[in-house]
């Protein structure tokens, strides 16, 4: 399996973020080929020290890497893509990799 992290640092107005993110970019990014799971941190985000600089958090699984690849390349992964400067004022950080268990 493979993972896309989507790290969304804490954007200039959280409100307008989330509704955004959730009425328009999630259901734009569900329409990505090969997309298997998709879920997004709740709540704070936080670490191990106390508050992140972080609003929130998206893990999206894809069967492996030439997936993920494969998926932005398609017009809804590159609209989805695109979407992203509308909305993450804040920044975003993204990272690719595969996974396994231990």
């Amino acid at each position: 399996m493979a993972r896309l992290l989507v790290m969304y640092k804490t954007p200039k107005d959280m409100a307008a973020f989330d509704t955004y993110y959730f009425e328009t970019h999630v259901p734009l990014a569900k329409t990505i080929p090969g997309l298997g799971k998709y879920e997004v941190s709740r709540g704070p985000v936080a670490t191990p020290a106390g508050a992140s600089g972080f609003h929130l958090i998206a893990i999206l699984h894809f069967d492996d890497l030439a997936a993920i690849q494969k998926a932005f390349a398609s017009p809804e992964g590159r609209a989805t893509a695109a979407d992203v400067g509308k909305f993450a004022t804040g920044g975003v950080d993204m990272l690719l990799f595969d996974d396994r268990e231990v």
